[in-house]
């Protein structure tokens, strides 16, 4: 298995406990959740269920038909055939019958995979899992519980933040991030597929970093040949990928659809009050939520633009994988099985890779840190868009904001080749350095740095930067 050492590591020392364990498991949908526990725990699951999806059912008879495929499974899995359950009440104290029945004083490990699926509206599935952890399942020393969800959101407030019944009661999480960029190399190393860094980079650009969609690279074709394979052929498996996702996990997909597309078309993000203007939504509680769970799929992140009040808080749009959908496959009516390969040097696509790159440095910035030798210093981040009335254009593509009153003021160029400071770049390196310490308090120094593929090129204006990171950076 690629990466996961310290979850897998984790996960069996919860197994080996001699205690009850409830363990929740999240993240974003595709990034691996289910691969990790029957990988880890191949051999040793002594029952296992996924929830319906609810797109799958109608919603008239999904309760029914996520009750009997419980049963099915309890079925499947050795229980002794009878009347099926009518409640989720009755489901669990089939499943306390099923475990008691084949108990054998050794570990017991239950998996539920998407669980979020199973609470359906009115079904009271919480009520029905709260009495069954807290009257059985925690009394019980050889029971280890997984549960699984692609909606954060949901995991957060009915588990792991829960006030009610099921208050504390989550042993162990564990947040399942997509992988890195060295991640992503081992992977394509392990499948035999030959991309050079440049174009793994890329690669994170487009899947950022999602296992499932990097599943679909084949060894005998380019990056670009890929691209076009699983986007813009005629069996293109991704095309559609955008709507799937959000389906699957939120409950009003159009609306966060909606948000997504307005974040999209600006690379800083908007604050709550233009998303409201724009989208012409109630400043009330529903939008709260939308964003919220955004967040907590990591589609979207909430920053204050350097210099702004917390009034002014940013929500930016910072999944790669929705960026690029939204700016090179939506709208694309006809198939076009060699797209990519025909714009792959077009000024649309290397403008986007800019942009695209900065998400990256957004999603990297710890082997950021690493490479300045500031890994131990607390930080935040932050961008600086330039204002309506700057005639100079000053957009700082990444702030890191250090508590040992530095700022490493960001430049952040995706290039083919070694990176030249030209004289007129070099002004405006310094112009930007000046703008900023005015915006700084006076204990405050500037270091502009470089975040570059291959490098800087040494010439009189080198002198721009006085740190320099690039790709093996990054990889680190």
């Amino acid at each position: 298995m690629i990466g996961r050492k310290e979850e897998i590591e984790e996960l069996n020392e919860k197994y080996n406990s001699t205690k009850a364990e409830l363990i929740a498991i999240y993240g974003r949908r595709r990034v691996g959740k289910t691969y990790l526990v029957d990988e880890v725990f191949r051999d040793r699951i002594t029952f296992k269920h996924a929830g319906l999806s609810p797109s799958a059912e109608n919603k008239k008879g999904v309760l029914k038909a996520q009750l009997d495929h419980f049963y099915n499974s309890l079925i499947m899995q050795g229980m002794e055939e009878g009347d099926k359950p009518k409640s989720w009440m009755e489901v669990f104290f089939l499943l306390e019958k099923h475990l008691q029945r084949i108990d054998d004083g050794g570990r017991q490990l239950v998996f539920i995979d998407e669980l979020p699926w199973l609470d359906t509206p009115r079904s009271n599935f919480i009520m029905a899992f709260e009495g069954f952890w807290n009257n059985w399942g925690c009394h019980r020393r050889n029971l280890m519980v997984i549960v699984c969800g692609s909606s954060n959101s949901w995991i957060l407030d009915h588990l792991i933040n829960n006030h009610g019944g099921l208050y504390n009661r989550v042993t162990y999480q564990i947040y399942l991030m997509p992988f890195s960029l060295k991640e992503c190399e081992e992977y394509y190393k392990e499948n035999k597929i030959r991309f050079s860094r440049y174009d793994i980079v890329q690669s994170y650009m487009v899947f950022g970093g999602i296992p499932y969609y990097m599943e679909y690279m084949k060894n005998k074709l380019s990056f670009a040949q890929n691209v076009d394979n699983v986007f813009f052929s005629k069996k293109a498996v991704l095309r559609d990928e955008f709507h799937r996702l959000f389906d699957s996990v939120f409950d009003k997909p159009e609306q966060e659809k909606a948000i997504v597309r307005f974040l999209y078309s600006k690379n800083a993000g908007y604050t709550r009050k233009e998303i409201i203007d724009k989208l012409h939504m109630p400043p009330g509680g529903h939008l709260t939520t939308y964003l919220n769970a955004l967040m907590n799929g990591n589609f979207v992140m909430k920053y204050v633009p350097f210099g702004l009040s917390k009034k002014e808080e940013h929500y930016k749009l910072i999944d790669p994988f929705c960026l690029f959908y939204l700016h090179f496959v939506e709208g694309q009516n006809k198939f076009d099985s060699m797209k990519w390969e025909q714009i792959t040097n077009t000024q649309q696509v290397i403008s986007w890779r800019g942009f695209a790159f900065e998400n990256v440095c957004f999603h990297h910035v710890e082997q950021i840190k690493k490479s300045l030798g500031i890994s131990g210093v607390s930080t935040s981040t932050s961008v600086w868009s330039k204002k309506r009335d700057d005639k100079e254009g000053a957009q700082i593509d990444l702030l890191i904001i250090r508590k040992d009153n530095v700022i490493n003021m960001c430049e952040c160029k995706f290039y083919s080749d070694i990176f030249t400071v030209e004289e007129s770049y070099f002004r405006k390196v310094l112009r930007r350095s000046e703008m900023l310490l005015e915006k700084a308090s006076p204990k405050t120094s500037v270091y502009s740095t470089l975040i570059t593929t291959f490098g800087l090129k040494h010439n009189e204006y080198r002198d721009a930067f006085i740190n320099v990171v690039t790709l093996d950076d990054l990889f680190a």
